[in-house]
């Protein structure tokens, strides 16, 4: 069909929000590092863009209720799949990376941070017992404790910095590590900066020209002596969240005066570190070496390599060496000289390589290990499933990894292996990704009949929505019909937190012997690491996700890499998603857009020519046409879109469905009761929910039906309007209806995965808002998700033979 043209707007979805949060400054800088452009990737406003508040300042465009063209969309459009739209990966899931911020009392975001604090601790002390080296390939080191070793030798004096990227140091003794006695994850209350040393930064701060709101989080991540340290190296400033370069080198400027230059070798340090993290809010876990030092040179750094090696020998980067795997190379013969073998260099930031080694060598423990009880309850799981249950099960009961593919359909699977394994006494647990996803599959689990993996693929009631006529599971704010974890699904946030689940044993493992972990495109490698190693000897996991969606805000493409590493049984889900829905969605993630049937408005296309207007018709869809000729409430249905700025991202068009829905004054941070909104308790975490009221205490809000409390500071960085959202913010759920809005001011961010993710969150109806023509239909067919770099492929290599 053909459409209106489309405008371009002067700012587009990609459009960076930098007010006072972590990733706001590093907005668009990942591709920057990786190509060379100011385009945006998938990743980096996946985690990047955390604004505050949905204010009255960012909504471009609002709805005129009165207009005279109010007719019915769905009524006239026609019900076409072959419509463009505009999508910007870059920007998703921007409320998933807000700052918690302040301390204080004991919040949510507290208590899973500080339990993730004390896994990493775990994880790190259990790669300390290893003593012996571990190659990531022939005549390679490629392990980030051999080289950090060689780090602190060249600080110490004992070797030449050149060395670093060639002699591979022995890795030092480590103590015994020290088990945790108690049988769930402890939870410190983390201090707040002394009021001194917050006072102390801010007298610098104010030297440099550099606003004093800054102080507390400066004083948080520098701790003890920050003013001191600030003084003495400035660019240490770019280590707070939302700090740009350029902003950094003029508060060096006002503090060092004729001293500062470009080529100061503290400048060099930190902006390779801050490279680095931008990276990192790309998705990537490491950078090869060239590019890095390209992106050094962009940043007007004149002695890049030096910058590197500077940064290698204070210990504040990694470099690693990991084999390249040559397609159709013939293999290795048994000769007394190994041939050589090509490598490609790589730097990344310590966290992130501890957090891939540990999960590496976490997997090859499970894939590497023949389950021990196999005995009657395993034959009762088998014995009681058929079809795609059964193949899942029969691979889950002789192996301890396993890997599950399907759509949403596809869910049932994994559902019934888990309520066999229950039945047959064992301890089995299902992490979800969102709560919504967490009510989805306790909706499988109370329909029997569908658990075999029959064609509908749908559970007969949906405890999610309660009085939904339609019975499918779906809803934003859905509420368990029981406690969590009582049929043993929870989340994965709630699981690694220690709110939801099983407990630990005395060695801080989790008491399981099945777990399977829904949404597993979503893990990124710090949650997957924290995840594996929580598994006792003998567990078995089950990692189940669709291969199309999204990947994970945070950095790291898991599942991804052990789908193409072939390290372990994959199964693949044969039952399909029904409807027009399900056949449009299945063509696209085959990459082909095809028309498709909808006589009962499933599928409904509204062209516009330009933001205003798109606006303007999704509103008018969500209050009016859908709840109309659908029968879906506006309440129900979620607005999609690519990013949070220009003239149709989520903030002009929160700001428009606000003033339709729900107007109101906004006396607490813009926010009224009975706002849809998105709640950020942590970094990476999205949490849908709706305001209740505000006090001195906070903004008080429901969120999956549980209460929470948000700090009055803490309300800015933490909670947006939620009745739009990104394609990244709405992964691991879904809703009756869905409103995919495509402007036509970003059709160079489209890409397969993201239309796949976004036409996927709808379970009744999909009515798509189009303004960018063909666009679509060649991001389907040509633009597949950009790339990350890992290294858990080349890891897994080394340890587990390919099945």
């Amino acid at each position: 069909m053909s459409t209106e043209p489309e405008t371009t707007e002067e700012a587009g979805p990609g459009t960076p929000d930098t007010r006072g949060t972590r990733e706001g400054g590093a907005e668009g800088s990942a591709d920057a590092v990786t190509e060379g452009t100011e385009e945006r990737t998938e990743g980096s406003g996946a985690a990047g863009e955390a604004e505050g508040t949905d204010a009255a300042e960012d909504a471009g465009t609002s709805e005129d209720a009165g207009t005279s063209e109010d007719a019915d969309a769905l009524e006239d459009a026609s019900t076409s799949a072959d419509a463009g739209a505009s999508a910007s990966e870059g920007a998703e899931g921007a409320v998933g990376e807000g700052e918690s911020g302040g301390a204080g009392e004991l919040s949510e975001a507290e208590a899973e941070l500080a339990a993730q604090r004390i896994e990493r601790e775990r994880i790190e002390r259990r790669k300390a017992e290893k003593r012996g080296p571990i190659t990531s390939g022939a005549k390679l080191s490629g392990k980030a404790a051999d080289l950090l070793a060689a780090v602190r030798a060249v600080e110490s004096g004992e070797k030449p910095v050149a060395t670093v990227f060639t002699e591979p140091a022995p890795r030092r003794p480590a103590p015994e590590p020290v088990r945790r006695p108690q049988p769930a994850p402890a939870v410190v209350t983390p201090g707040a900066p002394a009021p001194e040393t917050v006072d102390a930064v801010r007298r610098v701060l104010a030297e440099g020209g550099a606003p004093d709101a800054l102080a507390p989080q400066v004083a948080a991540v520098l701790g003890e002596g920050a003013g001191t340290v600030l003084r003495e190296d400035p660019w240490q400033l770019l280590r707070v969240g939302g700090v740009r370069p350029e902003q950094a080198d003029g508060f060096a400027r006002a503090l060092l005066g004729p001293d500062c230059g470009p080529g100061d070798a503290r400048r060099g340090r930190a902006m390779t570190v801050w490279l680095l993290e931008q990276a990192a809010v790309a998705g990537h876990t490491a950078l090869e070496l060239p590019t890095l030092i390209a992106a050094l040179g962009r940043q007007g750094v004149p002695d890049p390599d030096a910058a590197v090696q500077d940064a290698l020998a204070e210990g504040e980067a990694l470099v690693f060496q990991d084999a390249l795997e040559e397609p159709g190379a013939p293999a290795p013969q048994d000769t007394d000289e190994e041939p050589e073998r090509p490598v490609r260099v790589l730097v990344g930031l310590e966290r992130y390589a501890l957090a891939e080694e540990s999960l590496a060598d976490g997997l090859a423990r499970l894939a590497n290990s023949v389950p021990e009880r196999t005995g009657p309850a395993w034959e009762a799981v088998t014995a009681g499933l058929s079809g795609g249950a059964a193949e899942l099960a029969g691979a889950v009961a002789a192996h301890g990894l396993v890997l599950h593919t399907g759509g949403e359909a596809a869910r049932a699977e994994p559902a019934a292996l888990l309520g066999a394994a229950r039945a047959a006494g064992l301890r089995a647990y299902a992490a979800c990704h969102t709560p919504n996803g967490r009510s989805r599959l306790t909706a499988y689990l109370a329909a029997p009949s569908e658990r075999q993996g029959e064609a509908t693929g749908r559970p007969e009631a949906d405890p999610a929505w309660q009085g939904e006529a339609t019975g499918r599971p779906g809803g934003h704010s859905a509420q368990p019909t029981e406690e969590p974890g009582g049929q043993g699904v929870v989340t994965v946030s709630g699981l690694l937190a220690g709110a939801e689940g099983p407990g630990r044993d005395a060695d801080g493992a989790l008491e399981v012997d099945l777990l399977i972990v829904l949404d597993a495109p979503q893990l990124d490698v710090e949650s997957a690491a924290m995840l594996v190693e929580s598994l006792p000897d003998g567990a078995r996991l089950v990692l189940s996700g669709d291969p199309g969606v999204l990947w994970s805000a945070g950095p790291g493409r898991v599942f991804a890499d052990l789908l193409a590493g072939r390290v372990c049984p994959q199964t693949v889900s044969r039952v399909p998603d029904p409807g027009p829905l399900g056949e449009l969605v299945s063509g696209i993630g085959a990459g082909e857009l095809n028309q498709v049937a909808a006589p009962g408005k499933e599928i409904v296309i509204v062209p516009v020519r330009d933001a205003g207007e798109a606006v303007h018709r999704t509103v008018q869809l969500v209050a009016d046409s859908v709840p109309r000729a659908i029968g879906v409430p506006a309440d129900r249905t979620v607005v999609i879109t690519p990013g949070h700025g220009g003239a149709a991202g989520t903030r002009a068009l929160n700001s428009a469905l606000k003033e339709r829905l729900n107007p109101g004054p906004g006396r607490f941070g813009g926010f009224d009761p009975g706002d849809r909104i998105v709640y950020s308790p942590a970094p990476g975490r999205t949490v849908p929910g709706v305001v209740v009221k505000a006090d001195t205490d906070g903004l008080h809000l429901s969120c999956a039906g549980a209460p929470v409390v948000v700090p009055r500071e803490r309300v800015e960085g933490g909670v947006r309007h939620g009745w739009a959202l990104t394609a990244h913010q709405a992964v691991g759920a879904r809703w009756p209806a869905a409103v995919v809005v495509l402007p036509g001011d970003a059709p160079q961010a489209l890409s397969r995965p993201w239309v796949y993710t976004a036409f996927g969150r709808a379970e009744r109806h999909l009515s798509v808002v189009h303004g960018v023509e063909q666009a679509l239909p060649r991001a389907v067919a040509e633009v597949p998700a950009k790339p990350r770099t890992t290294r858990l492929a080349t890891l897994l290599r080394t340890q587990v033979p390919a099945s």
